[in-house]
């Protein structure tokens, strides 16, 4: 039965404006990170992605992730430029709000998703190379993952999987995506020996509070609707984003004996990615265990692995989303509750038994390898067209000015005897 509710339009209309609010605050957010030769360049990647994915999401995307199955792997071009997607409810996915809100609320994951790649290549993809990453990633790779875990038919729905806002689809992809790109475009020039980034705190600041203020609409829009599971999200989001600032700066104290601004914001956005999956299948006090721990893991990962391996992820999207997405999606398997939410499943710790965790663990493996791999094709397919690193002197210049003649601060003179 489809009826449509004034509720819950209301609700997940303000869900999906709460989505796409966290986009300029990711701008504002790695603007911050970067050194001030490369600020527009990195926030004009985040806008970028605004304007390209929602024209590919209207003309084939949306029909391609959520239109009928085909083969359990793919939709199809059925609602090719919105063609049947109206203001009548669609049952399989939102039988209370219109099918046109349901796009849009989806969009808003699918523009976000690229933008946050941008952080691991930051200060020297070039923004041509950007602009072809965002169109054949956004196709080759979050379409068809957005259709097994979301879509109806899809073969990781089928068999399961828990992801009630993007663990899979949006946090690990982004983030095995981000490691890959920052190993194929190599190290920035003089990486981790001129003095580096943040240049603006505040921004980071101001920027990671959107992206938690937004993240409220991002994890409770799931629920598609103005009810009780929503509210759980809200709950979860709050709690866990909370305790992953804890666990973070806990962890840095213990290891630095110092508690950085920057690390209380980083281990707030990792708490978040990590309740991402697990939002409305947990309860509040497996959220905060969540949280708490994802600040602690994300920590490690990019003080010690990335060390480690030498990798240069400018912004840290594996160490935060990559790791914290696979840390909640292996979660939601050990600590979902049936109780709490009809459509989910009881995971390990209650009763579920080993297969919700095992289940989960696939959906990891699988999204690691294919965008990883896709990845890897995408970027060497780009590079037969155009440079994908800035040269030497485009990197020293930055930016802002060699990719779009601009500068963030007109007054400002680089000095690169600090290296700013």
């Amino acid at each position: 039965m489809t009826t449509l509710s004034a509720g819950d339009i209301s609700f997940v209309v303000t869900c999906t404006i709460l989505v796409f609010l966290m986009t300029p605050g990711l701008a504002l957010f790695y603007g911050g990170m970067v050194r001030k030769r490369n600020v527009l360049s990195i926030m004009m990647q985040s806008y970028a992605a605004i304007g390209l994915v929602t024209v590919i999401w209207v003309l084939f995307g949306y029909s391609l992730a959520f239109g009928p199955d085909h083969g359990h792997l793919i939709g199809s071009f059925e609602w090719l430029a919105l063609r049947g997607v109206g203001l009548e409810p669609n049952p399989d996915y939102a039988p209370t709000i219109p099918h046109l809100l349901f796009f849009l609320f989806q969009l808003m994951f699918a523009i976000i998703t690229p933008a946050l790649i941008s952080g691991a290549t930051a200060e020297r993809l070039r923004f041509p190379a950007f602009i072809l990453f965002v169109l054949f990633w956004s196709t080759l790779v979050y379409i068809p993952i957005a259709h097994w875990v979301w879509g109806v038919g899809g073969w990781l729905r089928n068999l399961g999987v828990l992801d009630f806002a993007g663990g899979t689809v949006v946090e690990i992809a982004s983030g095995v995506s981000g490691l890959v790109a920052a190993l194929v475009v190599g190290k920035r020039l003089k990486a981790g020996y001129e003095w580096s980034i943040p240049h603006h705190m505040p921004n980071v600041l101001f920027g990671g509070g959107l992206l938690w203020f937004g993240w409220f609409g991002f994890n409770a829009g799931g629920a598609m609707g103005a009810n009780g599971v929503a509210v759980l999200a809200l709950a979860t989001t709050q709690i866990a984003g909370a305790a992953g600032m804890i666990g973070w700066t806990l962890v840095e104290w213990l290891h630095r004996r110092q508690i950085t601004v920057f690390g209380a914001v980083s281990g707030m956005i990792s708490a978040l990615v990590a309740i991402t999956p697990a939002a409305g299948f947990v309860s509040t006090g497996s959220a905060l265990l969540i949280g708490f721990v994802a600040g602690g893991i994300c920590y490690l990962a990019i003080s010690f692995l990335k060390v480690k391996l030498g990798y240069d992820d400018a912004l840290d999207v594996f160490g935060i989303h990559g790791i914290g997405g696979t840390w909640g999606t292996i979660a939601t398997g050990l600590f979902a509750d049936l109780s709490l939410n009809p459509q989910g499943k009881n995971g390990l710790i209650n009763g579920g038994g080993t297969e919700p965790v095992l289940i989960q663990l696939l959906a990891v493996v699988v999204t690691y390898l294919f965008a990883g791999g896709m990845t890897f094709l995408v970027l060497k397919g780009i590079a037969l067209i155009t440079p994908l690193r800035a040269t030497d002197d485009e990197q020293v210049n930055g930016l802002d000015l060699t990719q779009h003649s601009e500068n963030a601060y007109p007054d400002f003179e680089f000095n690169e005897t600090v290296g700013i």
